[in-house]
């Protein structure tokens, strides 16, 4: 999971993206479902905005409630004004992550401590999965970018070898090895790459 690759990474391309996706969520879509069963894109949008104010402030390394709270201990939702606060909040968390001093160190996020380059690269794979999931959802184009890509899948695939490994996500999908690079890291995700909202 080290690297020099990790920790040079600049997360503003794939923040922007996501940006991009959630800008283009029509308000008749909140209600439909996504790959993850337990959310419908109101949910998934809402727990984009708590996990990008946790890993920006996890960057920072200003620790507290965003960093200490278990992202699974609610279902989320999103706010009135989560339409002007997620993209902001993207922008300060690609930003806080170009000081390098966010990668070195000790952090926390989710309530568990973690090595700061960990953490980034747990916040890379969270835009990078969670980026697909809101596409699919909502019948996007999804082109991720290639670098944050490229580390998600790094990151996820020495799990996937491990015997009785369930992964970050849940257990990995099968997907051949010819694959694209998204559907491979989409598989190690434990989602099917052929989902799409009408089942």
């Amino acid at each position: 999971m080290a690297g020099t690759t990790s920790t040079t990474l600049d997360l503003g391309p794939q923040a922007l993206v996501v940006a991009r996706l959630a800008e283009a969520v029509r308000e008749e879509q909140l209600g439909a479902p996504t790959p993850c069963p337990e959310y419908a894109v109101r949910n998934l949008l809402g727990h984009l905005v708590g996990l990008t104010r946790a890993f920006r402030d996890a960057g920072r390394k200003d620790l507290g409630p965003t960093t200490d709270t278990d992202p699974g201990s609610s279902l989320p939702d999103v706010t009135p004004d989560w339409r002007t606060e997620l993209p902001r909040l993207l922008a300060e968390l690609a930003e806080a992550w170009r000081d390098p001093s966010a990668w070195a160190g000790e952090t926390r996020a989710g309530g568990v401590d973690l090595p700061g380059e960990v953490a980034g690269l747990v916040a890379t794979n969270e835009l990078v999965i969670h980026g697909w999931d809101l596409a699919r959802a909502t019948g996007q184009h999804y082109a991720p970018d290639a670098a944050a890509l490229q580390v998600s899948h790094d990151f996820l695939a020495p799990a996937a070898d491990e015997p009785d490994s369930s992964g970050i996500f849940g257990p990995a999908v099968p997907v051949p090895d010819e694959a694209p690079l998204l559907d491979r890291l989409i598989g190690l995700s434990g989602r099917d790459p052929s989902w799409t909202a009408r089942g």
